[in-house]
C-alpha cells in the first residue's frame, strides 16, 4: 500500500469522526454504539466514517501505523476533529461524563 500514513491522515482530516475498527471486536462495537446515537444530531452522517481495517488487504500495515500514531496496537482508534481521543472504553467514559457531546459540537479545523 502506498504511503499508509498519508491514507490514514487523509481519512482523519476529511471526517469529523473517524473510527478505525474491526467488525467483531467488542470494544469497537462499544465505541460504534456510543457514537451512532449522535449521527444525524451532533455528527452529520457524511462526517462520520468507520473503516473496518481487518477487511483491508493491507491490514497489518494499517494497524502498525495506527500504533505508531496513537501508541497502542488495539482498536478501535477514534479520532474526533483530527485528534485521537481513545478506544472503546475511552469513548464510553467521555460519553458518560458529557465531554463527548461537547467534543462533537465543536467545529472541525477544516
Amino acid at each position: 500500500m502506498a504511503n499508509v500514513k498519508k491514507i490514514i491522515n487523509d481519512k482523519i482530516a476529511k471526517k469529523k469522526v473517524m473510527v478505525f475498527s474491526k467488525q467483531h471486536c467488542s470494544f469497537c462495537l462499544m465505541a460504534k454504539k456510543v457514537l451512532q446515537k449522535y449521527v444525524g444530531k451532533e455528527i452529520e452522517p457524511e462526517d462520520y466514517e468507520v473503516w473496518e481495517i481487518n477487511d483491508d488487504p493491507n491490514y497489518s500495515q494499517l494497524q502498525e501505523e495506527l500504533k505508531n500514531m496513537t501508541g497502542a496496537h488495539t482498536v478501535p482508534r477514534v479520532f474526533i476533529n483530527g485528534k485521537f481521543v481513545g478506544g472503546g472504553t475511552d469513548i464510553r467514559a467521555l460519553d458518560s461524563s458529557g465531554q463527548l457531546v461537547e467534543m462533537l459540537k465543536k467545529k472541525t479545523n477544516a
